[in-house]
């Protein structure tokens, strides 16, 4: 059943890849060119590897492996926001019949994660996932590429490296819901301050879709960006600094998960409940409480889960079939994969926000 299973989203890959080929360019779908410059050499096929004949194409099918390995490489383990992540990883693994690991640091600590990822290296995996949470990781992204160790970024995309493919939310376009959801909100008027974390490239897309809305909008002013630090104390503090120099504010926007938890905590201390709307990220246990409190307006929630389930499927697709694109993808300078799989957002308000309470039908 477990290889029917795999069969069946081979295809599907293949149909959806098929589908999107002739479709016009978006964030989703865009590819920079670096992988297929990238494209690994052509390699003998491993023993006991099927050749079919499919329309004059060469189809070829290697063997499953229950013992293949695909590793998760991660950071901010400890959030909340990551359960999501490793629910992903292990239900793939499940679906695929592979072992999974799960690996990284707590915290934001790129030095501890460049370290976790050599270490998932050396152990030889058949395929890496990973946060593609700073550019500083294309170095290590490559050292697994040249090794023939193919590697998917999830959540954060480091382009500029030789990952196969990226897979999560399409930043811009979560920012252009989010927009939109916030000049409803505030009847396209009032003064907003954004909670982010700066530099971050993913962040910064999410506030650029933001914008793009706002933008149309002349009586909706963006008075502040406040730095989380990923931090939901550093966040309330933030945020209280920033109600107090602007006693007038009509909302906080929070793009990434620790905004939301502190703005909650400014806006309650304050006594501001109902006057200062928040427009948060992602599905905290304290943010949906507060959304169903009605102190949080709504909240932007990614399907976290599929990133790691679709991204393992790239890689396990990538090993195990062939696609036959062309007579010679990697000669030809093809992966044989999607390049960017946009797994997208829902509005979660009073509506819908008992679904995502975790253990509640």
């Amino acid at each position: 059943m477990k290889r029917i299973l795999a069969v069946l989203l081979a295809v599907t890959f293949l149909f959806a890849f098929t589908a999107c080929a002739g479709q016009p360019a978006t964030e989703a779908s865009t590819s920079t060119g670096t992988v297929a410059s990238e494209a690994p050499a052509a390699a003998e096929a491993p023993a006991g590897t099927e050749s079919m004949d499919i329309l004059g194409s060469t189809f070829s099918m290697v063997p499953h492996d229950s013992n293949e390995l695909y590793i998760h490489v991660s950071c901010y383990g400890s959030l909340d926001y990551f359960y999501d992540h490793k629910v992903g990883t292990e239900i793939a693994g499940k679906i695929l019949d592979v072992k999974t690991d799960y690996v990284g640091p707590d915290g934001y600590d790129m030095d501890a994660m460049v370290t976790a990822f050599e270490q998932a290296i050396a152990r030889k995996p058949a395929g890496i996932i990973v946060f593609g949470a700073d550019d500083t990781l294309a170095a290590v992204i490559n050292e697994a590429s040249d090794a023939g160790i193919p590697v998917v970024c999830v959540d954060g995309d480091v382009p500029s490296s030789k990952r196969v493919a990226f897979v999560g939310t399409g930043q811009f376009n979560a920012g252009v819901m989010g927009g939109n959801y916030l000049v409803q909100m505030l009847g396209g008027k009032g003064k907003i301050a954004f909670l982010t974390v700066p530099g971050q490239a993913h962040l910064e897309a999410r506030i650029s879709g933001y914008k793009s809305i706002i933008d149309q909008y002349p009586d909706i002013e963006v008075v502040q960006t406040g730095d989380t630090q990923t931090d939901p104390t550093v966040a309330a503090q933030t945020a209280a600094a920033i109600l107090q120099k602007y006693p007038d504010l009509s909302a906080f926007v929070c793009v990434e998960a620790s905004g939301g938890a502190g703005a909650l905590t400014a806006v309650k201390e304050a006594g501001l409940q109902g006057q200062v709307k928040i427009l948060s990220m992602d599905r905290g246990a304290d943010v949906l409480q507060a959304i169903k409190d009605g102190i949080i307006s709504a909240s932007i929630v990614q399907q976290t889960a599929l990133m790691p389930i679709y991204a393992m499927e790239i890689l396990y697709n990538l090993h195990h079939y062939g696609v036959p694109i062309t007579t010679n993808n990697a000669l030809a300078g093809l992966t044989g994969t999607p390049i960017n799989i946009d797994t997208g957002c829902v509005m979660v308000d009073s509506n819908n926000v008992d679904y995502f309470i975790r253990g509640v039908n």
